[in-house]
């Protein structure tokens, strides 16, 4: 594991390498420190965490959703002095923040500039064999809703200086103003109703397709108003904008879809006995998770009704709380934004031929 005093933070095939800490052991860029600073917070379910992967001396783990590294340090100390963890996140600023916050744990953490899905190519570039646990943490971080310029907030204080911006990886070439500028009516009216489940996707979006006609929806302020005289969200304990920008955010980050292929990119990568730990936000998160570790489980996808097995697909894993775990009282007065989290765990079993 030797070799260098700090993390490692590099790019994968076909992306380009980040060399922001190609700099000697010990100078932290200020700007660094800076990012580092706003992205602390205390990891959701943290011991949980720990307890579900159940990281020793020696394991390999990946955090599949890096941030700003909160969870990766607690499995980097239970795992001490020679465990490995691989960090994956498509957010240049996450990785700055986490680099900083792993230092002191040198070439035991690599860091890559990565999406889930990538999970297969990223072990191999790294020589890293099957895993002993992965973890997802999933949705947007505090930092990016924290941040204005991410564009993910709709607060009335600042809405009209926060783009519509909402993209996790800023490489990528379409912000959430994109989609509403040139997305159609049946288009947006089946994300809100889909990836918000939004009461009134239709009235919504046709208000949108309306006032994009004359001015274009460039900041939050702007479709906080279109929100408003749609009438829609109402009657619900959180802020009206709450459905309908999860939904955007999850058109312009393809969520679902990246959280499906990368679940099964981390069954593949697991050893037999390995961990997979899931923490999901949202009722489209959690339910896509419970589907997707179930149908691993079960193995067979022939019809119910079926006399004999034809498939002959084997489980693969085995649940290890049947049950997601949420928060503690307590967690949740420390950290309020714990309080819809739900844990899942499984762990990989030996598939025989």
């Amino acid at each position: 594991m030797g070799g260098t005093n700090r993390s490692r933070l590099i790019g994968v095939p076909g992306h380009p390498k980040t060399s922001f800490y190609s700099r000697p052991s010990g100078s932290v860029p200020r700007r660094a420190e800076s990012v580092a600073a706003a992205f602390s917070h205390e990891p959701v379910l943290c011991d949980e965490v720990l307890s579900g992967l159940d990281p020793r001396p020696g394991s390999v783990i990946v955090d599949a959703t890096l941030g700003g590294g909160g969870h990766a340090a607690a499995i980097l100390e239970r795992s001490a002095p020679d465990g490995l963890l691989l960090g994956l996140d498509r957010d240049d600023a996450a990785l700055a923040a986490a680099a900083v916050r792993l230092a002191p744990f040198g070439a035991r953490a690599r860091l890559v500039r990565a999406r889930f899905f990538e999970l297969a190519s990223v072990l191999e570039a790294e020589g890293i064999g099957p895993v002993d646990g992965v973890l997802f943490d999933l949705g947007v971080s505090s930092h990016q809703l924290d941040h204005a310029a991410r564009g993910f907030r709709f607060a009335d204080q600042g809405a009209s200086e926060t783009p519509l911006d909402m993209r996790m990886d800023r490489r990528d070439a379409h912000t959430a103003a994109d989609l509403l500028a040139h997305a159609s009516e049946s288009e947006l009216e089946r994300w809100f109703r889909e990836y918000g489940e939004l009461p009134g996707s239709a009235r919504l979006a046709r208000a949108i397709v309306e006032r994009r006609r004359t001015a274009a929806l460039r900041t939050s302020a702007d479709l906080l108003t279109v929100i408003r005289a749609a009438r829609v969200g109402g009657g619900r304990k959180h802020h009206p904008a709450t459905l309908v920008f999860q939904a955007l955010r999850i058109a312009v980050n393809d969520e679902l879809a990246e959280i499906e292929a990368g679940l099964e990119a981390a069954i593949e990568a697991l050893r037999p006995g390995g961990r997979l730990v899931v923490i999901a936000y949202h009722s489209l998160e959690d339910r896509l998770a419970k589907r997707t570790l179930r149908a691993a489980e079960r193995g067979c996808v022939c019809p119910p009704r079926a006399p004999v097995c034809t498939c002959g697909r084997p489980p693969r894993l085995r649940a290890i709380e049947r049950r997601p775990v949420v928060p503690s009282e307590a967690e949740i007065r420390r950290n309020p934004r714990s309080r819809s989290a739900r844990l899942r765990v499984a762990e990989k079993i030996e598939v025989r031929s």
